[in-house]
Formats: structure tokens, sequence, C-alpha cells
């Protein structure tokens, strides 16, 4: 196993564990955040929750890594959306500080870098670092 991708692992699981927890343990901030068009919001938020702990106990187990990191990485395709709305409305208000900027801009283009890191994680991929590295 490399290091790195150890590491990256590690730091994922942890991620999403926490991600996940808060979601069951205090779910209104992610309630806000839902997109209107979302059935069910808080069902929906439930489930995430469950999602992220899943996928976060799947990486650490190698015979689950790949759909973990498979799953981690279309989970965060499709919560998009409710990031994009949490930047808008927060943006759009008219005392937004600049800390709120800074956080959104950084935040928005980091998503499709979740989604490689899920992969890469899983050992779904090994791009860039080395084509062919099995680990």
């Amino acid at each position: 196993m490399t290091m790195r991708r150890g590491h990256w692992r590690n730091g994922l699981a942890i991620f999403y564990a926490l991600a996940g927890l808060l979601h069951l343990a205090i779910p209104g901030p992610f309630l806000g955040i839902t997109p209107a068009w979302v059935p069910y919001p808080e069902t929906v938020i439930l489930i995430t929750g469950v999602c992220e702990l899943a996928g976060a106990a799947g990486l650490l187990v190698p015979a689950l890594r790949a759909p973990a990191g498979i799953g981690l990485a279309l989970y965060a395709v499709c919560v998009y959306p409710a990031n994009i709305k949490h930047a808008i409305d927060g943006l759009s208000a008219g005392d937004a500080s600049l800390w709120l900027w800074l956080y959104h801009v950084i935040r928005l283009p980091l998503q499709p870098v979740l989604v490689w890191l899920a992969l890469y994680a899983g050992r779904v991929i090994s791009w860039p670092f080395s084509a062919g590295s099995q680990e």
C-alpha cells in the first residue's frame, strides 16, 4: 500500500464519518441548504448521513474500498446542487463577509476534487500518480 493513498483514504474516511454524524445529529443546517425540489428533505438528509457513514466504513475494509469509493464519488456529485444553493443563498445576501466569499469560492471548485479523491482512495483510479499502480 502506498502511504499517500492510505493517508488520503483515512483522511477521507474521517471526513465522511464526521459529516455523516453531523447529518444525523444536527440535520437543521443541511435542511437549510437542501434545494426545494428535493422530496422529503428530512428523510434525504437522514439517508445522506447513513451513506456518508457507510462510505467511510467501506473505505477502511479492503474488499469494500472500490464500491465505497464509487459510492462516495456519486454521492459528491449528487449533493453538488445543495452546495450551489448554499453558495447562492449565502452570497446573495447583502452582508456576505469576505470569509463567506472565500469559503464558497474555494468550496465549489473542490467538489470535483472530492469526486476524484473518493475514486483514488477506493483504488478505482490511480491517475495521476501512477497509471499502473495497484497499491
